[in-house]
């Protein structure tokens, strides 16, 4: 889950690259260059250390493109301030696929919690990107600039970290009580 959140980070890197330079000086042009900058330093990077690039850093990448394309056309920053969003839709499509979440769980999760709890954990994590993604798309277009920034590098870090933990108690509790309940099982009989 760990790389799942700095994946999320990478991906929404170019936006907050846009946001820091557009508050810091205003200058929507030079925002956007700095945004495709970082974009296309990612794929060097990527390509530099030979790693294969994801579904998600192209389109990622594109959006990049596309809606800074738009933004500068229509001088509006809100187009940028809109890509966390798509990237959050497009993750919560893919967490909608039942099973997911297995691979990142260690075995002694899977050995004792069931795959339904496990289905319904990831279908809670889909629903927390598009609640995410639906936000992130109100504030781009009702509130300031800064508002957004707050939202995208606090709000929305803040509700994966918050969930990851939860998430991380839960199945906690449901292992030890699993343990607890073959403990007690061994020893009756």
């Amino acid at each position: 889950m760990k790389t799942a959140l700095l994946q999320l980070l990478e991906d929404f890197l170019s936006a907050f690259v846009f946001i820091a330079i557009y508050l810091a000086v205003g200058n929507l042009p030079l925002a956007v260059a700095a945004a495709l900058a970082v974009g296309a330093g990612q794929f060097a990077l990527a390509r530099w250390r030979r790693r294969r690039i994801e579904t998600m850093q192209w389109l990622s990448f594109a959006l990049v493109v596309v809606l800074g394309a738009v933004a500068l056309i229509t001088d509006d920053p809100r187009f940028m301030m809109a890509k966390p969003s798509i990237i959050h839709f497009a993750v919560g499509a893919v967490m909608l696929r039942p099973g997911w979440m297995a691979r990142y769980m260690p075995p002694i999760v899977k050995e004792h919690v069931s795959e339904s709890v496990l289905a319904m954990n990831g279908y809670a994590w889909a629903a927390l990107m598009f609640v995410l993604g639906l936000s992130n798309l109100y504030v781009a277009a009702y509130c300031s600039p800064a508002t957004w920034a707050w939202f995208i590098s606090v709000v929305a870090i803040g509700a994966k970290v918050l969930a990851f933990a939860l998430q991380y108690l839960v199945l906690q509790i449901l292992v030890r009580r699993d343990l607890g309940r073959a403990q007690r099982t061994t020893a009756n009989a």
